[in-house]
């Protein structure tokens, strides 16, 4: 009973600026607020949700969880996809739990919403931590391409496809869906050794009522393209004025994370700073079911 009412959660499903937000809280509420922020365009929190989220919360943060508008499970046929629209979500979610500050724990894309909100409204966050964030996206994209030439020197069809892709408008959904594609035809998002523990969690949440819900809207991409004028940046000028401003930042990513270049790291490891920074070993981009274990072991250490 005790675990219970420490542990509660409760789902709901709330009309915020015209539309149906998916929120999930996990914890007690008088513990440190950490709002988990899911990558996409097209993403959702339904892996972090149904691996991650509860396990958190055991450590003694108040988690929530949630699906950006238009995204995942919080339909919107008017979404715009914007980083404005964005900010907006997050602010009900202030308002609604009646937040003043809190953790933001961001993942992949989520790391460029979460830095450009934290730069925007520094007074409501506590810490930002980028977990296998995107922070310059246009190094990203050159060292996938750059990476393929050289591991697939000799394959005229991988070259080809290469060539084509870097002849696309650098700021297109285009461009960005095969650059990911061809990371992910070539396990860039996989660990390389996976473990009992990882392949247990991959295999529970795809057997998860969580799973049923992974829903990608094709056309999110599509829209933030078309809406969102700052859809290719370099978001490190972004996260040095947050440090500036006294609000820390950490990083933590996964060593075999392939959309990422050794410079990369080297980069965002010196921006966050050494004691803020961790990289994990036999780990990729999904990196709090990856390595589980060691991602909540630096998470606890890091904020609690």
């Amino acid at each position: 009973m005790k675990q219970v009412l420490l542990s509660f959660f409760f789902i709901m499903s709330v009309f915020a600026n015209g539309q149906n937000l998916y929120i999930k809280t996990y914890g007690n509420k008088k513990d440190k607020t950490i709002i988990f922020i899911h990558g996409g365009p097209s993403g959702n929190s339904t892996l972090f949700e149904s691996t991650t989220a509860q396990k958190l919360a055991n450590l003694g943060f108040y988690v929530v969880v949630y699906d950006r508008r238009g995204e995942g499970r919080s339909a919107d046929t008017n979404a715009t996809f914007t980083y404005a629209e964005a900010f907006q979500d997050l602010n009900f979610i202030y308002k609604k739990h009646h937040l003043t500050k809190a953790i933001l724990l961001a993942h992949s894309f989520g790391g460029l919403v979460a830095t450009l909100y934290t730069e925007k409204y520094p007074q409501n966050v506590n810490a930002l931590v980028l977990t296998g964030a995107l922070f310059s996206q246009q190094e990203t994209y050159n060292h996938i391409l750059n990476s393929l030439k050289i591991s697939h020197k000799g394959d005229s069809k991988t070259l080809n496809k290469i060539s084509y892709v870097e002849k696309l408008n650098k700021n297109s959904a285009g461009y960005r869906k095969h650059c990911f594609e061809l990371a992910s035809d070539n396990d860039y998002f996989k660990m390389p050794n996976p473990t009992k523990a990882s392949k247990k969690l991959y295999a529970n949440y795809e057997v998860s009522d969580f799973f049923k819900t992974n829903i990608r809207n094709k056309n999110a991409p599509l829209l933030f393209y078309k809406n969102e004028k700052q859809n290719n940046i370099d978001s490190r000028s972004f996260l040095k004025e947050i440090k500036k401003k006294g609000i820390p930042v950490y990083a933590i990513y996964g060593k075999d994370d392939g959309i990422f270049s050794n410079s990369q790291i080297n980069d965002i490891k010196d921006l966050a700073g050494k004691n803020h920074f961790a990289l994990i070993d036999n780990c990729s981009h999904y990196l709090f079911v990856d390595q589980q274990d060691k991602f909540l072991s630096h998470i606890k250490k890091w904020l609690k």
